[in-house]
C-alpha cells in the first residue's frame, strides 16, 4: 500500500506562528502527528503546548509584527535544527470595529499583525529555504473576509486582500525551490467562536446555509495546510484554495424567495 502525503513529512521542521491556540494550536498538532519537529511562536507563552502522543511543540516567543524579532526568531529556528522546511503563517485576527471610528493606530497594527508580519516571516524564512536543495513550502492562512465585504473588520479584510496578492507575487519571485500557497478560511468554529459568531444558536442557523451544512474546524484547515506541505501538492504554488463548506448562502436569494412565497397582494 502507498504512504499517505504525510508520511513523506517525518522529521520535516515547521514553524507555524500563532500556534499556540486556535487554528494554529489544530494546525501544530497536525504537523506533530505527522512526526515533525515543530516550533510555534506567539507574544505571549501560553498555558499549555500543543502536544500529541509523547511530541509536543517547542514554544518561542515572537511578536510577527517586529521584523527584527522575527528575524531573530526564524534564524533561531533554523539554526537549531540545520533546516527550515514548512512556514504557516497563521498568526492573525481582530475585533470588530466600526471602520468610522477605528484609530490610526488601531489599523496599522490590525495591518502589521495580518500583512506585514507574514511578509517579515516569510522573507526570513527564504533566506534558508532558498539554500536548500529540497527547497521550502510557505502557507498563508487568510480569510473570507479578503474576498468578500468585511464590515465591522475592514482593515482586517483588506489585510487579508493584500495576503492573498502577497501570495500570489512571493510564488511567482520565489519558485521554483520555495513555493507559497493561500488558504481561505470561512466560517470556521476555532473553539472561542462566541467572540466572532455569537451563541450557539447563531452558529447553527450560519451552519445551516452552508451547503456542506456545517461550520468549518481547526482541523479542516490543518488537513488542507499538510496537504499543501506535503510532496502531493508539488507542482501548486500561488494559489488560493478555499476551505469553506461550499461558500456563504447570497443574501438577495434569500430576499427573491422571500418575496416568491408572499402572496400577491
Amino acid at each position: 500500500m502507498p504512504s499517505s502525503s504525510t508520511d513523506t513529512l517525518q522529521r520535516r521542521v515547521v514553524i507555524v506562528t500563532g500556534g499556540t491556540r486556535g487554528i494554529g494550536r489544530e494546525v501544530a498538532m497536525a504537523f506533530l502527528a505527522a512526526g515533525c519537529e515543530v516550533v510555534v511562536c506567539s507574544r505571549n507563552a501560553p498555558a499549555d503546548l500543543p502536544t500529541v502522543a509523547d511530541r509536543t511543540a517547542v514554544f518561542a516567543p515572537c511578536d510577527v509584527r517586529n521584523p527584527e524579532a522575527v528575524q531573530t526568531f526564524v534564524d533561531g529556528v533554523a539554526a537549531l535544527y540545520g533546516r527550515l522546511d514548512v512556514v504557516v503563517n497563521n498568526a492573525g485576527g481582530s475585533p470588530r470595529v466600526d471602520a468610522a471610528t477605528a484609530s490610526p493606530r488601531f489599523s496599522a497594527a490590525i495591518v502589521a499583525l495580518n500583512l506585514l508580519g507574514p511578509l517579515y516571516v516569510a522573507q526570513a524564512a527564504y533566506r534558508w529555504m532558498a539554500q536548500q536543495a529540497t527547497g521550502g513550502s510557505i502557507i498563508n492562512i487568510a480569510s473570507i473576509s479578503g474576498v468578500r465585504p468585511s464590515p465591522g473588520t475592514a482593515a482586517y479584510g483588506a489585510a487579508k486582500a493584500g495576503l492573498l496578492s502577497l501570495t500570489r507575487s512571493l510564488a511567482q519571485e520565489w519558485g521554483p525551490r520555495v513555493r507559497v500557497n493561500a488558504i481561505i478560511g470561512g466560517l470556521i468554529d476555532t473553539g472561542t467562536a462566541d467572540a466572532t459568531y455569537g451563541s450557539a444558536a447563531a452558529r447553527e442557523q450560519l451552519a445551516a446555509t452552508l451547503p456542506l451544512k456545517r461550520m468549518g474546524t481547526g482541523q479542516d484547515i490543518a488537513a488542507t495546510v499538510l496537504f499543501l506541505a506535503s510532496p502531493a501538492a508539488a507542482y501548486i504554488s500561488g494559489a488560493q484554495i478555499a476551505v469553506d463548506g461550499g461558500g456563504e448562502r447570497p443574501l438577495f436569494l434569500d430576499i427573491v424567495d422571500a418575496h416568491a412565497a408572499a402572496p400577491p397582494t
